[in-house]
């Protein structure tokens, strides 16, 4: 998927997949999800998600909605907590090693 979004350009054939997380419903289950985080080359995150009409990727007009796919820009404090709340450990560790002490 390919968007210019304020005069910059995201793509997820060219950038670097970092992590992808489903939370592993069918595709028929109106609540499936896949978010996948990206960086570009320019060092930009993103966010590809897409799901169904009863996911947090659905798109609505009216009384109508239906599942979308889309790209999100993140600032890199963004990532990191995405990272983070869908326990991609060693990616966190990876990239972020300077924001994390130990408790």
């Amino acid at each position: 998927m390919k968007r210019i979004i304020e005069g910059k350009r995201y793509d997820t054939e060219t950038a670097e997949e970092i992590a992808c997380y489903s939370n592993n419903l069918s595709s028929s289950d109106f609540r499936h999800c896949t978010e996948t985080l990206y960086k570009t080359k320019n060092g930009s995150w993103f966010l590809h998600g897409r799901g169904g009409p009863l996911s947090p990727w659905s798109q609505t007009e009216g009384n109508t909605t239906w599942g979308d796919n889309r790209i999100k820009v993140f600032e890199a404090s963004a990532a990191k907590r995405w990272l983070e709340e869908n326990d991609f450990v060693s990616e966190v560790e990876k990239r972020f090693s300077d924001m994390i002490e130990d408790a």
